[in-house]
């Protein structure tokens, strides 16, 4: 039996393949990229394989399999744009249902958003849009609709966690006091593995949703009290939509385009309408401090299986950034410094693969902030995405303000894509490679390509700066251990 899946590099596609693996199926992930895409290992009777499509391009479904017998519909756009992505999930939704209705599928299961209140925002709007598409398909739909879903990794778990744990005090717009029905990722991965070639599912929607109905305001409480912290919140009613979403993006890890559309959304409530299907699928839904304590308990062991910020949902409106892995050397400025290596080549790649998050960017620490912030500031995603685990890193990934475009260990090489506002385009590389002599040689190169005199001017500016902070930091990528660091090295 054969099991496509969209979005499989998203937060849901990838912890659903790993969770469906030790079915006895065939799984055919389609990936705009397959670099992006991180092997799984094989643990059960389950196999997969990864083809590239594009559902933005109807040419690029050609190639992708007729013979399959379901298919999960787990793509949104909703990050691209705060204008016209619901354009786009329309033509993505019909170059979908295009492709499927030439193949043997017969079920599509499809995850959106409850959509129940009549003044559905523009996001819920288009999801609904994106459900009567895919019903207009030939084979069944399954639609299931979640709210807020809690797990580590997701969007809204990762925004609340930045709120409660770094604002004692909160002054907070008026629509915290609007109600939702969080839901446990693991329940929302129980639903949609469940309800795969069940006869009562087929043709049918359903809500889904954790057992508690709480409002945003008492989310926040109860998440400060599993991490034990005591916060004040003070609603206001004075915080117009478009300042709600600016407060959004600066406090939290969001960006501007996500927060906007966040925002939009949270104005109103998010409950699920009642059913049985938990009862007849067997599921004990979890409830939503329960699925904080789970959530934290993935952070603490490193145990992260995917992130919303390694989505391109968190990155930029250039579109297809992979297409910027070929580092231009016309019309640019270059920073390039070079050391020879004092301590092994593995320390020093380990030492690469854990910049950035917690670890720091090695030197000048502080600079990086402040960047981060004049980045917020002006509707950038700043430097609270920071990264998902400590020490790994994959193509795809977000590495705070940065994006991975390169990471390859065996050819000592890391490209970074900056994401930060810029009147231009910046990259940051490492690599280590022998000289004449044989010698290893980390190699650390900043480029930037102007956009125009602002462009030039930009980068004049901040050539002092670069002396000390890229000065600093090949010095300690290349001595630094983690027994014997300090605060003033990194």
């Amino acid at each position: 039996m054969k099991i496509l899946i969209t979005g499989t590099t998203g937060y849901i596609g990838k912890r659903l393949l790993i969770n469906m693996l030790h079915l006895p199926y065939e799984f055919v992930c389609v990936v705009r990229d397959k670099t992006r895409f991180e092997p799984i290992p094989l643990k059960g009777t389950g196999t997969y394989e990864v083809i590239e499509g594009d559902f933005s391009d109807p040419r690029s479904l050609e190639k992708l399999p007729k013979d399959i017998d379901a298919a999960y519909y787990l793509m949104h756009s909703m990050s691209s744009s705060t204008v016209d992505f619901d354009i786009l999930e329309a033509t993505i939704a019909e170059n979908f249902r295009n492709y499927i209705n030439k193949s043997s599928c017969k079920q599509i299961i499809y995850l959106s958003g409850i959509t129940n209140d009549q003044g559905l925002s523009k996001h819920l709007k288009s999801r609904k849009n994106v459900e009567d598409i895919l019903k207009s398909a030939k084979p069944q739909l399954t639609t299931l609709k979640a709210g807020i879903i809690v797990g580590s990794g997701s969007a809204s778990f990762e925004i609340i966690r930045d709120i409660v744990e770094k604002l004692p005090l909160m002054i907070a717009p008026k629509w915290l006091r609007s109600k939702c029905q969080p839901i446990a990722i693991r329940d929302v991965l129980q639903f949609l593995i469940s309800v795969l070639h069940r006869e009562d599912s087929l043709g049918k929607t359903f809500d889904i949703g954790g057992p508690d109905i709480l409002t945003y305001k008492e989310m926040l409480y109860q998440f400060g009290e599993v991490r034990k912290l005591k916060r004040i919140i003070i609603t206001l009613p004075i915080l117009s939509p478009r300042l709600s979403s600016y407060w959004l993006n600066f406090v939290t890890s969001t960006s501007y385009k996500l927060a906007v559309n966040l925002v939009n959304s949270m104005k109103v409530d998010v409950i699920a309408q009642p059913n049985d299907l938990a009862e007849k699928l067997g599921i004990n839904l979890t409830p939503y401090k329960r699925a904080v304590e789970l959530a934290f308990q993935k952070i603490q062991q490193n145990d992260i299986t995917s992130s919303w910020t390694d989505a391109m949902s968190s990155s930029t409106n250039k579109g297809n950034l992979f297409k910027y892995r070929k580092v231009p050397t016309f019309g640019c400025f270059k920073d390039y410094k070079e050391k020879p290596l004092t301590q092994s080549k593995k320390k020093v790649i380990e030492n690469i693969w854990s910049i950035g998050g917690n670890r720091g960017w090695y030197a000048f620490n502080w600079l990086w902030k402040i960047r981060g912030y004049m980045d917020k500031l002006v509707g950038g995603v700043g430097l609270r995405r920071g990264r998902t685990l400590p020490n790994e890193i994959n193509p795809g990934d977000a590495l705070d303000f940065w994006r991975v475009l390169i990471a390859d260990k065996k050819n000592a090489r890391m490209l970074l894509f900056a994401e930060m506002k810029l009147p231009g385009e910046a990259w940051l590389e490492f690599k280590i490679e022998k000289n004449k002599n044989g010698i290893d040689i980390l190699k650390q190169t900043a480029t930037f390509r102007p956009h125009g005199i602002l462009g030039r001017l930009y980068w004049y500016s901040v050539v002092p700066l670069h002396f000390f902070v890229f000065s600093g930091m090949i010095k300690n990528l290349e001595t630094y251990s983690p027994n014997n660091s300090s605060d003033n090295a990194i």
